[in-house]
């Protein structure tokens, strides 16, 4: 909950953006799954053009797609507004998507199921892809015991729904970003439990490694833990399938890295592997990713 330091005000806007948030979610839970899909990619396709991100988006699709023409780009930019709507309205209803039959297929799932009943631990990885709730719901789901990291949000309010929200559909541990995080998932590998990871965001002072053909500083930390504790990197991504909200979650082949003795060499080649794997997962289903993040250094921006 809030800090006792924090200002009336601020607490009170943080109140208020939990209400909003209740009112949201009571009302998505009210009507059937495609039609909160649906509307989210509506309301999002509507809006998101009139949005800053909006520049944001077109300007990382220009660096990753340089040859594509105004068109091509437009289009990329309108479907992936109505993806990440279609995500983002999905979120109150998680749990309904994945307790209704039909709607969520693992394509890999004896993998994971292996990992569960012993062959693990492993560092899961993925990157903000589709709705990428459906991925912890597949873990989960095939009784792997895995903490799965988040950024706490910064309303104290909306991160403990969120929270809950995520509780509904069976993900119960969590390992906060940050050195506590990072200390939970050493203890975590070290109790025999798995750990998952996103690895497609900017990450200051991590390792550089090309992502599109430009450099992308990229977290070392999946990589790290493989490393140390002598165990795969396990690559997951998730599909839309429609119409509306239908899934597949594909189980990928495992990344084994290799230990020389030089760590911080192994751990870059690692991370070059882990942003292959995101370029090549962006370039299948290039609507599907979360573009409105500043993945690139600044001096990029400035170029484009």
């Amino acid at each position: 909950m809030a800090a006792p330091n924090h200002s009336y005000v601020s607490v009170l806007i943080w109140m208020l953006e939990a209400a909003l948030f209740d009112a949201v979610s009571a009302l998505a839970r009210l009507f059937p799954i495609d039609s909160v899909s649906n509307s989210g990619a509506w309301l999002f396709g509507l809006l998101g053009p009139l949005t800053s991100a909006n520049r944001v988006a077109e300007r990382n699709l220009r660096i990753a797609f340089p040859d594509a023409d105004d068109g091509e780009i437009n289009q990329l930019l309108h479907a992936q507004w109505a993806e990440l709507g279609r995500s983002l309205a999905e979120f109150a209803i998680v749990d309904r998507i994945v307790a209704d039959t039909g709607r969520l297929e693992v394509e890999g799932r004896e993998r994971l199921q292996a990992i569960a009943a012993g062959d693990g631990p492993v560092v899961f990885i993925s990157g903000h892809f589709s709705n990428f709730e459906m991925m912890a719901a597949a873990i989960v789901g095939a009784g792997v015991p895995c903490q799965v990291t988040y950024r706490a949000m910064n309303n104290p309010y909306v991160d403990e729904r969120v929270r809950r929200n995520r509780f509904r559909y069976g993900v119960r541990l969590f390992a906060p970003k940050g050195l506590e995080g990072a200390r939970e998932l050493v203890r975590a590998i070290e109790r025999g439990e798995s750990v998952a990871l996103m690895n497609d965001q900017k990450f200051n002072g991590g390792v550089a490694a090309p992502l599109f053909g430009v450099m992308a500083h990229t977290a070392p930390g999946p990589s790290t833990f493989a490393l140390r504790f002598g165990v795969p990197i396990q690559p997951l991504s998730v599909q839309r399938t429609g119409p509306g909200a239908r899934f597949k979650v594909v189980v990928h082949e495992p990344i084994r890295l290799e230990d020389t003795g030089d760590r911080s060499a192994d751990i870059a080649a690692g991370v070059r592997r882990i942003n292959a794997f995101i370029e090549d997962r962006v370039r299948a289903r290039p609507t599907e990713w979360f573009w409105v993040h500043r993945r690139w250094p600044n001096e990029v921006y400035r170029r484009n």
